[in-house]
């Protein structure tokens, strides 16, 4: 007479991977949002890898490369 206990487990079981799926769905989600937003701030090494670039081929002198590196970690 102990048929329902077994399935009472199958159960649990199924509704825990349930919600373990969603928190893994949900994780993934804001990972996934924040790393969107890194990607911006890589745009901004990538700019100031240029300004660096620029500075030392002499094509801005240093006033102008203090400002806009100052300009660019503000930013």
């Amino acid at each position: 007479m102990m048929y329902g206990w077994g399935m009472g487990w199958l159960g649990a079981l199924w509704m825990l991977l349930f919600w373990a799926g969603i928190i893994l769905l949900i994780v993934w989600a804001v990972k996934s949002l924040s790393s969107n937003g890194s990607r911006s701030s890589g745009s901004g090494s990538r700019a100031l890898e240029i300004l660096e670039e620029r500075y030392a081929r002499g094509e801005i002198d240093r006033d102008e490369f203090v400002s806009r590196r100052d300009e660019l970690l503000r930013g």
